[in-house]
């Protein structure tokens, strides 16, 4: 699920710039996502207000313990990470190299939440294909400012503490559209609010 598309070659003059390092634990319990990574915790604040379809299905994903065990399966230096595929992305149960990056979750795919809130360092939008209501479950952080994706993919939150962490996460090769060998992987992801709401489901989310 490739979401990449001709503006590669901008990536390398998007300039950083630079977020106030805090704690998770400092992060606003509501809409938040705690991502425990092997460097520390990310926190990330989701947006309902921007996207309510894409992240009440991110709510119910990391409630499930989806996410759990994900790899970050494409990273590209200087632009973006890209985990979520819940199907053929788990390092844990199943891993698929040759598939990973491709699947989703068993819920329907959400029609696109298009907003003006801008790809920014930290901001976290949905992958999906050419079809721009094709996203599912993957999602993608991003290291630098990237305007050349505003208004094309739906944004999801912020990362409002971690970034250090973010900036740890093993990096692919720009030459293999960032593919990672031996991942890096979302250890447990946890929702801060409503944790009673969801249980795991003892069959997975997996598509048949």
């Amino acid at each position: 699920m490739s979401f990449i598309r001709s503006a590669l070659a901008a990536v390398a003059f998007i300039a950083l710039s630079q977020g106030a390092v805090q704690t998770a634990s400092a992060a606003k319990a509501e809409n938040t996502v705690v991502l425990k990574l092997k460097d520390g915790d990310v926190a990330i604040q989701l947006r309902p207000d921007l996207a309510p379809k894409h992240v009440a299905q991110i709510e119910k994903l990391v409630g499930e313990g989806a996410y759990d065990g994900v790899a970050f399966h494409r990273v590209i230096p200087g632009f973006m990470a890209q985990t979520g595929d819940v199907k053929f992305g788990n390092v844990d149960k199943g891993f698929d190299a040759s598939r990973v990056g491709t699947g989703g979750s068993d819920y329907p795919d959400i029609p696109a939440e298009f907003s003006k809130e801008p790809f920014v360092r930290g901001t976290v939008g949905m992958a999906r294909s050419q079809n721009p209501n094709s996203a599912n479950s993957q999602f993608f952080i991003m290291f630098a400012d990237g305007a050349f994706l505003n208004g094309q993919y739906t944004v999801v939150g912020k990362v409002v503490s971690g970034m250090d962490v973010v900036d740890k996460i093993k990096k692919g090769s720009e030459a293999d559209n960032g593919a990672v060998e031996t991942p890096d992987k979302i250890i447990k992801a946890t929702l801060q609010a409503n944790k009673s709401k969801y249980k795991e489901r003892p069959n997975g989310l997996q598509r048949p």
